[in-house]
């Protein structure tokens, strides 16, 4: 990335994921799936966490910019990584929801800013990073869908960042249609803030990081916290437990299992009959 002096690059989660750090302390985490458009899997989640280690290890860390590899921001879950998990036993699930809910809570709780630069599909998981960024900047042909229940699944684990993101009445309507929902009309119900061209994209990203940059580190830090704190915005750790444990239970259903196999063998699930 041309605007990003990287001093350091490490290749986390098996190489799913890259981080860097340049020398005016900005972060650089990057998905690198993009042969499956980033979904993310196992590897993945724990490459977020390694590289959340990382820059928190640094000294001087200032701002975190989230982008993802490809044509594609983030294609929520690997589907066929998910029909695999819910076949393994309850530890095993609930572990992996755990670890999945953990990485988008600690982004939320960054004590520094966070900024996501979205191009192409956002979807499932991907909302869920995207809700918990402070700043969010789209392209054009950027595509938004919480798409969990098409599959058979909850995307439990997120929704508390999606409704503090666009809204109790928004969720209803998305997480239950999965609807795509393009860059223009994300912005009017406040999934992203900026809506610029693909090719300006970095420059209008790094402008962003720049405003930030020029903000007192104490002072944001504090900031971000009250305001997360005086919204609710918080999650306890009971009802994080909670979360995970609905999240586990539902990759294991039969319902979760004919969705994920549906969209491997590119057939409409069990549920549905399409239109004559």
């Amino acid at each position: 990335m041309s605007q990003i002096s990287e001093l350091k690059q490490l290749s986390v989660g098996n190489g799913t994921v890259l981080c860097a750090m340049d020398n005016r302390g900005v972060g650089l985490v990057t998905l690198n799936r993009p042969q499956v458009n980033n979904a993310y899997n196992g590897d993945m989640i724990a490459g977020l966490h390694e590289a959340m280690d990382q820059l928190g290890q640094q000294t001087g860390l200032r701002v975190v910019v989230l982008k993802g590899n490809g044509a594609h921001f983030q294609a929520g879950a690997d589907l066929a990584w998910i029909n695999e998990q819910g076949k393994l036993g309850p530890e095993q699930n609930v572990a992996a929801s755990r670890a999945t809910g953990h990485a988008v809570r600690r982004l939320n709780e960054l004590p520094v800013p966070t900024v996501a630069m979205i191009q192409g599909g956002c979807f499932g998981g991907g909302t869920g990073i995207a809700a918990a960024c402070d700043v969010v900047v789209a392209a054009d042909n950027a595509m938004f869908a919480i798409t969990e229940a098409r599959w058979g699944l909850v995307a439990g684990i997120v929704f508390p960042q999606l409704i503090q993101a666009i809204g109790l009445r928004n969720v209803r309507r998305y997480a239950l249609t999965c609807e795509r929902i393009n860059a223009e009309r994300a912005q009017q119900i406040g999934f992203v803030h900026e809506v610029c061209a693909l090719e300006a994209l970095e420059e209008t990203t790094f402008a962003i990081v720049e405003s930030l940059l020029k903000s007192a580190p104490h002072a944001t830090a504090d900031t971000k916290r009250l305001t997360l704190s005086l919204a609710d915005a918080l999650l306890e750790d009971v009802l994080f437990e909670d979360l995970v444990g609905r999240h586990a239970r539902t990759r294991q259903s039969a319902e979760a299992a004919e969705g994920t196999q549906s969209f491997m063998q590119k057939r409409a699930p069990a549920w549905y009959t399409p239109k004559a």
